[in-house]
C-alpha cells in the first residue's frame, strides 16, 4: 500500500501539471470573452455549459465507472476534452471563434468530467491509505490552490504575448505530459470489472446510489447542505468575482491576476496546514466551520473591498479554509461508502451536491446584470437602502456585484452554522469517532 501512495503521488503530480493548463486556459478564456461582451452573464453561461451536462451525466455515469478499469476511463476523458481545446485553438487560429464555440466546448468538457472525476476519486481510495487521506486532501489542496496562484500570471503573459492561442497549445501540452505518465508510469491497483445485474441499465448505478445515501441520513444530510453552501458560493465567486474586479478597476487584467493569486495563496496555505497536522480530524467540525468563516470574512471584505489590497486580503480569508472543507467531506466520505459501490455513490453525490452549482451561476449573473447593478448605479439617490449600501461598497460599475457578495457572506455563514447543528448530522459526527 505504501508503494500504491507512492504511485498516487506521482499521479497527483502530473495531474497537478495538466491542471495547470486547463486553468490558464479557463482565465484567458474569460479575458477573451469579457472583453468582447463586456457582460457578467457571458462569463455565467460558459460556467453554466459545463456545470449542466456534467450534473445530468451524472446521474449515470457512476455504474459505468464501477464496471470499468478506471485508468482506461480516465484517459479516455482526458483525450476527448483535450481534443475539444484543440478544436477551440484551430478555431482561434483561422478567426472564426465565436462565444457559442466556447459554451459547446465547456459543455463537452463538462460531460467528460463527469465520468473523470468519479473514476478519479475511486483511483485515489485504491491509491491511498486510510490513515493518509486528509494529507492526501491537503496535498490536492495545495496544489489545486497553487494552480489558482501561478495561473492567472502565466495566463495573462502569455495571453498578452500571443493571445488565448497560446495558452491553450500551452494547455495541450501539459495534457499530453499528464497523459503520458499515466499510460505509462502509473499503475492504478484494481481487480477486473465484475459483471453485476443491472449492468445494462444506466441508471442501475443512480437507483443503487440513491439507495445506499436516501439509508445513511446523516451522510445524505451532508450532501445536501453542502449542496447549499455551493449555491451561496457559486452566486459570487466563480461567476461574478472576475468582472466585479474588472468592472471595479477599469479592465485591468494585472489586478484580478493579483486577487486570483490570493485566493491560490490562500488555498496552499490551508492545504498545507491540512497536510501536516497530525492528530485525527474532526471531519464534520472541519466542514461546517471552515465554511462558516470562508462565508464570513472572505465574502463580506470581498464586497467592502474597493482596491487590490482588500480584495487580496479578502482572497486570502476566503480560500484558507477551503481545504478543511473539501478534507472533511473526504474523510467521511472514504469512511462510511464501501469501495465497490463507490463509483456509483460518488457519482450521485457529485450529481446532488453540485447540482445547485449551475443554478447559482445563472442566477448570479442575471442578479448581477438585471438587478444589482442597475439599482446600485441608476437607483434613485434619495433612497435610504441605497445610500446605505453606498457608503459600504462604494459607488460605480461593479458596486451592484459587492453588494451581492455582502449577500452571500451573511446567508451562507448563518447556514453553516445552522447544517453543523442538525440532528443528523451530529449523530454522523458520533458514528466517525468510533471507526
Amino acid at each position: 500500500m505504501e508503494n500504491s501512495f507512492k504511485k498516487y503521488v506521482l499521479f497527483w503530480f502530473s495531474g497537478s501539471v495538466s491542471q495547470l493548463g486547463s486553468a490558464m486556459t479557463s482565465f484567458a478564456v474569460i479575458l477573451w470573452a469579457y472583453a468582447r461582451t463586456g457582460s457578467a452573464m457571458t462569463v455565467s453561461l460558459m460556467a453554466f455549459c459545463s456545470y449542466l451536462p456534467y450534473i445530468l451525466i451524472s446521474l449515470v455515469a457512476g455504474r459505468f465507472v464501477d464496471h470499468h478499469y478506471k485508468k482506461h476511463v480516465i484517459l479516455s476523458a482526458d483525450f476527448l476534452a483535450a481534443l475539444c481545446s484543440l478544436i477551440v485553438l484551430l478555431l482561434w487560429l483561422r478567426g472564426g471563434l465565436s462565444i457559442w464555440h466556447l459554451y459547446l466546448a465547456n459543455a463537452m468538457i463538462g460531460m467528460m468530467n463527469s465520468f473523470q472525476m468519479p473514476a478519479q476519486s475511486v483511483a485515489i481510495g485504491l491509491m491511498v491509505p486510510r490513515d493518509r487521506l486528509a494529507q492526501m486532501s491537503g496535498m490536492d489542496s495545495f496544489s489545486s490552490n497553487l494552480v489558482t496562484m501561478l495561473s492567472p500570471v502565466f495566463a495573462s503573459t502569455l495571453f498578452a504575448f500571443g493571445g488565448l492561442g497560446t495558452v491553450i497549445l500551452v494547455d495541450l501540452l501539459t495534457f499530453i505530459f499528464a497523459f503520458v505518465m499515466l499510460l505509462v508510469f502509473i499503475r492504478i491497483p484494481e481487480t477486473l470489472p465484475c459483471k453485476a445485474a443491472g449492468r445494462r441499465n444506466p441508471f442501475f448505478g443512480c437507483a443503487d446510489g440513491s439507495r445506499f445515501l436516501f439509508r445513511h441520513k446523516g451522510l445524505w444530510s451532508v450532501i445536501i447542505t453542502m449542496a447549499v453552501i455551493n449555491f451561496f458560493s457559486r452566486l459570487t465567486y466563480e461567476n461574478i468575482l472576475s468582472p466585479m474586479i474588472l468592472a471595479r478597476s477599469g479592465n485591468d487584467s494585472l489586478t484580478l491576476g493579483i486577487v486570483n493569486m490570493a485566493l491560490g495563496a490562500g488555498g496552499l496555505l490551508g492545504g498545507l496546514f491540512v497536510s501536516f497536522r497530525r492528530r485525527n480530524p474532526d471531519p464534520v467540525k472541519m466542514i461546517y466551520l471552515a465554511a462558516a468563516i470562508s462565508f464570513l470574512f472572505g465574502d463580506l471584505l470581498m464586497g467592502f473591498g474597493r482596491n487590490v489590497v482588500w480584495w487580496s486580503i479578502a482572497g486570502l480569508a476566503a480560500s484558507v479554509p477551503i481545504p478543511f472543507v473539501m478534507a472533511g467531506q473526504r474523510v467521511i466520505l472514504y469512511s462510511t461508502v464501501p469501495q465497490d459501490r463507490q463509483g456509483s455513490v460518488f457519482a450521485v453525490r457529485n450529481a446532488i451536491q453540485y447540482c445547485t452549482i449551475p443554478l447559482g451561476i445563472l442566477l448570479g449573473g442575471l442578479l448581477a446584470d438585471q438587478v444589482f447593478e442597475p439599482f446600485m448605479i441608476s437607483g434613485p439617490v434619495s433612497s435610504t437602502l441605497i445610500a446605505g449600501l453606498r457608503c459600504f461598497v462604494g459607488t460605480g460599475k461593479g458596486s451592484g456585484m459587492a453588494v451581492m457578495f455582502l449577500c452571500t457572506g451573511l446567508l451562507g455563514s448563518v447556514f453553516s452554522v445552522v447544517a453543523y447543528r442538525r440532528k443528523e448530522i451530529q449523530k454522523l459526527r458520533e458514528t466517525l469517532k468510533t471507526i
